[in-house]
């Protein structure tokens, strides 16, 4: 067990408390570690995800110092909060005894209480124990002989719990690289191999387990788009064109890990998620990460950066520009020097596309059962489904895609065990299976980091080349929509698109990096880009041209000791040798 989230403290000589973080338990069972929310609900937590069917326990150990009466909390959430019986309960079992309460009933991340129970002196195994298999969540438990629970309120529970686990100000430890790519995404695992092969030393650091983002085994998405000027690097990272939600994903996951692992100069730090840009002058200087379950602490220093995280969380530390939303119609920027873009709202909103959670079924040899879901009918209704794909996603004007996420991968597993459950009842269906299902968000849009140039539609119109288009492309302009827009009836977890036929068009190298961020690259979904400009290039081989142009032009600075902007005011004929090099 980590030291690091183990919190012993005793008041005075008479009182023990003790906290324990859930992503540290030694044995997770069948619980899993979820990292998306952290910068909202303040940590990773462990999360019950049966499809159903309750979990294995999780477990851990911790010891007791102090003969006496303990009170027990578990920080927790009612996810699906209304006048049925809560989906996510649990309970907990330290060493034979199984506390009494249920938990997972409030609405809101808060503390709960599970029971009091006297403990002896010594080690004690402590148990999650899920009820149901519906997506219980458990960020941490308080073990306490004092009466009260931890605060709630966001701001204090993070200098509460900083002060319990004895946190420092800043990591302890430094690595020192020549360029560190956070987000190991099609287009951050591009850019590590890129830089890596012009001679950097690359920190890749991602915060899953497994590399490829939305084309990961975890959420299983597969790549489209033209391989560019970069085929050969494409190749090591890409997919086949199986079905979305398809287990062979994982077999180009394997290909994927093996091309990163295959070089030295490549660091990967898996399970690592950055949490901090540490700014100077406009310049990022380091950037902190933490172990999704550990906790340990690390801080990255660079002279280049590049934000790979699809929501822009370098960038945004950093302090750069950003867009976020819809421009409207009659929008003009001196920049594009455009009048606004087709599809556009006559008022800018904070529209963008959603993000889908994929989920398939499967024929048992037997009767599969699944129980009912009362709590899910609110988004399902009616409706009813035996596999979810691209178009099964929210797109929320009210609901932000950031600061919101765990509310809109809540509504998701709604809208999937609703349809599911309604599948079941129909005649023919006794031996279908809920067989996978991902708990991950597969992003399309959010925030937008501002560079030199900002690529809009009217540029893919237009098949506008530029004398730095690194990145280029054919598929069509296509930005999703709710179905429910146009027809009342139609749910709204379901979208439709809207295509442009563009023909072949051109990224500018002065769209991926930061206008007023000294060091940093952006590759991917967060790109310089309007929201309309980003429909035909956010697919997963057209972001990995970007990962690979910005690796290539990150070696450029180094020899140099230059600036990303310098690359295009300076040496663009050198760039565009190496980039040649690459057919």
């Amino acid at each position: 067990m980590s030291l690091v989230w183990i919190s012993v403290l005793l008041s005075s000589g008479c009182s023990e408390s003790i906290l324990i973080e859930a992503e540290s338990f030694d044995y997770q069972g069948g619980w899993l570690i979820d990292p998306q929310f952290v910068e909202q609900m303040g940590s990773p937590y462990l999360m019950a995800h049966g499809m159903g069917k309750p979990v294995k326990n999780a477990q851990t150990s911790f010891t007791v110092s102090k003969k006496g009466s303990y009170h027990i909390w578990a920080r927790t959430i009612n996810w699906a909060p209304g006048p049925w019986e809560a989906p996510g309960q649990f309970r907990i079992k330290i060493g034979s005894s199984l506390l009494p309460n249920r938990l997972g009933n409030q609405a809101g991340w808060n503390w709960e209480y599970a029971g009091e129970l006297t403990l002896s002196s010594g080690e004690f195994i402590l148990e999650l124990v899920d009820l149901s298999g519906f997506n219980g969540r458990c960020d941490a438990i308080w073990v306490s002989q004092k009466e009260t629970s931890p605060p709630s309120e966001p701001n204090n529970l993070a200098d509460w719990r900083t002060k319990q686990l004895n946190r420092p100000s800043a990591p302890n430890k430094t690595e020192q690289f020549d360029l560190v790519i956070i987000g190991g995404g099609i287009a951050g695992c591009a850019a590590a191999i890129a830089g890596a092969e012009h001679g950097l030393n690359v920190a890749l650091i991602h915060d899953r387990p497994v590399l490829g983002g939305n084309a990961s085994s975890e959420i299983r998405v597969h790549t489209l788009g033209i391989y560019g000027k970069f085929e050969r690097i494409l190749k090591m990272l890409d997919t086949k064109h199986y079905p979305n939600g398809d287990p062979l994903a994982g077999i180009d996951e394997i290909k994927r890990h093996s091309s990163i692992e295959a070089y030295e100069n490549i660091h990967l730090f898996l399970n690592w998620r950055a949490y901090a840009a540490n700014t100077n002058r406009n310049t990022i200087n380091s950037v902190d990460a933490r172990h999704t379950a550990t906790g340990e602490e690390l801080r990255f220093t660079a002279p280049y950066f590049v934000d790979c995280t699809g929501d822009a969380w370098i960038g945004y530390w950093a302090g750069a520009e950003y867009f976020y939303g819809r421009e409207s119609a009659d929008t003009y920027n001196e920049a594009w020097d455009e009048f606004g873009e087709i599809w556009s709202p006559d008022l800018a909103d904070n529209g963008v596309m959603g993000a889908s959670v994929l989920w398939r079924t499967a024929l048992s040899e037997q009767v599969s059962h699944f129980p009912e879901v009362p709590w899910a009918m609110d988004v399902a209704d009616g409706y009813s489904a035996k596999k979810g794909t691209w178009n099964w996603e929210l797109i929320s004007y009210d609901l932000h895609q950031v600061d919101d996420g765990e509310a809109i991968r809540d509504h998701m597993f709604k809208a999937i065990y609703g349809s599911f459950y309604n599948q079941k009842q129909r005649q023919g269906n006794e031996n279908l299976k809920l067989e996978w299902m991902s708990y991950l968000l597969g992003k399309r849009e959010s925030r937008r980091l501002v560079g030199d140039h900002i690529y809009t539609f009217n540029d893919a119109r237009e098949n506008r080349e530029f004398s730095d288009s690194v990145v280029v492309e054919i598929r069509e302009v296509d930005v999703h929509y709710p179905q429910n827009l146009l027809n009342d009836n139609k749910p709204d977890f379901l979208t439709d698109a809207m295509f442009y036929h563009a023909g072949r068009y051109y990224i500018p190298y002065r769209s991926l990096y930061s206008k007023d961020i000294n060091n940093l690259f952006m590759a991917g979904r967060c790109f310089s880009c309007s929201h309309i400009g980003l429909g035909g290039p956010r697919v997963m081989r057209t972001t990995g041209q970007m990962g690979a142009a910005v690796g290539i032009a990150a070696s450029l600075c180094l020899k140099y000791n230059s600036s990303p902007r310098s690359i295009y005011t300076d040496h663009l004929p050198e760039f565009w040798e190496l980039i040649l090099k690459q057919e």
